[in-house]
């Protein structure tokens, strides 16, 4: 790796910021430590246009920090249904109700402070006090990342402990003491609209002239990429069991681990178990078995198996309201539901 001190990243960059930057993204306009907060949260492992509606609906129902903190979790999930990884959600949930709580609803000027609440590490916390309030923190998201292996050609899956450190160092250095807000987003916006992962624009990068990955002709071997394992396959039953009122049941999950505090349907191993747990609420008078459905998560592919189940008349078992309830798809209730419930419920109500 070589650095060119003579060469002023942050300087190239504000000055192609100021003509090609990113301006009307909606968490740009009054930018807040709780709208930029917000925002980083649900770009973490989801694309700007994917975000752009899920963030104008979550801050037209929750404005403010306190909103927030005052809403159910049920009611927060919902509006996060079908961006995944939901631990973000209650993670936001969480650490909006100890801004209030501990800091008066003002979110913490400290970073050290910052990456105590949940959910918050250490370049979401620089993002907030960069974009936010100018201050002068480094940031190394996945663009950042991208843009600092490509410029110095450095070698190494960015997730090593060692290549992160020297990333660090490097986001540190190229961070100017004045004009943090336009850097910080500058540097985001290259990564995002140039230095893109597959196919860069790097006759159009303002950066070129230094860049050891163009001048190598390597710039898409960077970031090196982490070996991939052959993802292993689980497969599971999931009953949508309807009554006379044409109501599903749903179960609330844990409040830990996949789907975590999401309502989702009955789901068992074996269909034998499945078919047990029906019975419970009633005479089942019809029993279809729809097409599977495979869903993958960063570390897995569950394999869904929908059964339809039919009952001859009202439940017979007594539920308690915490942790279940019976849906009606036409008129649904505000919950949290998890990408392939929706997507069962949706094909249920077309059988």
């Amino acid at each position: 790796m070589q650095i060119n001190n003579d060469f002023n990243v942050a300087e190239h960059l504000l000055r192609w910021f100021d003509t090609h930057g990113r301006t009307t993204l909606p968490w740009q306009q009054d930018r807040s430590p709780y709208r930029v907060w917000v925002s980083e949260i649900m770009l973490q492992q989801t694309q700007v246009a994917t975000c752009i509606p899920y963030f104008e609906r979550f801050i037209h129902h929750f404005p403010s920090v306190q909103a927030l903190a005052q809403a159910p979790l049920d009611a927060v999930l919902h509006l996060w249904s079908g961006l995944g990884y939901y631990a973000r959600a209650r993670n936001l949930h969480r650490a909006a109700d100890i801004v209030v709580r501990e800091y008066a609803g003002e979110f913490p000027q400290q970073i050290e402070l910052l990456v105590s609440l949940p959910g918050i590490g250490r370049s979401t916390a620089g993002a907030i006090l960069s974009l936010a309030m100018n201050q002068r923190q480094a940031i190394l998201d996945g663009n950042v990342k991208r843009v600092l292996t490509r410029f110095h050609a450095i070698e190494g899956w960015p997730g090593n402990r060692n290549v992160e450190t020297t990333l660090w160092d490097l986001a540190d250095r190229h961070t100017p003491d004045t004009q943090v807000a336009s850097y910080t987003q500058a540097i985001m916006d290259l990564g995002a609209t140039l230095c893109t992962r597959s196919s860069p624009a790097c006759q159009r990068c303002p950066l070129q002239q230094n860049c050891q990955g163009f001048q190598q002709g390597r710039a898409t071997d960077f970031p090196t990429k982490k070996t991939k394992k052959a993802l292993p396959v689980r497969s599971t039953y999931m009953l949508l069991l309807r009554n006379e009122k044409a109501e599903v049941l749903l179960l609330k999950r844990p409040p830990v681990g996949i789907w975590g505090g999401l309502w989702g349907l009955p789901e068992y191993a074996e269909k034998t178990a499945a078919l047990d747990f029906a019975r419970r609420y009633g005479d089942v008078k019809a029993v279809t078995e729809l097409a599977l459905l495979r869903h993958t998560f960063s570390h897995f592919h569950l394999d869904i198996t929908p059964i339809i189940l039919e009952l001859y008349q009202q439940p017979n078992c007594v539920m308690e309201p915490e942790v279940a309830l019976w849906y009606n798809s036409c008129s649904p209730a505000n919950i949290g539901l998890a990408a392939p419930v929706q997507t069962l419920l949706s094909r249920f109500i077309k059988t």
